[in-house]
């Protein structure tokens, strides 16, 4: 196996090693919006958001609602 070889698959490797993390991190709930948005609504029913919120932080938002400018 040619030295050029080798390197190609070592790095080919890495990112693919790099794909795969990134996949469940960042791409499923990307994808997958309204289930993240379902999930979320369950976790926060019945939370007082200022009970829990330390002074002067920002209350929780929706993460997936698009900004608005």
């Amino acid at each position: 196996m040619s030295k050029n070889t080798r390197i190609a698959l070592i790095f080919g490797g890495f990112v693919t090693a790099v794909a795969a993390a990134f996949y469940p991190i960042f791409f499923y709930p990307y994808m997958h919006k309204r289930e993240y948005r379902e999930v979320q609504k369950m976790n926060r029913d019945g939370i007082n958001q200022a009970d829990v919120q330390p002074v002067g932080v920002k209350v929780w938002s929706d993460p997936f609602k698009p900004a608005s400018k």
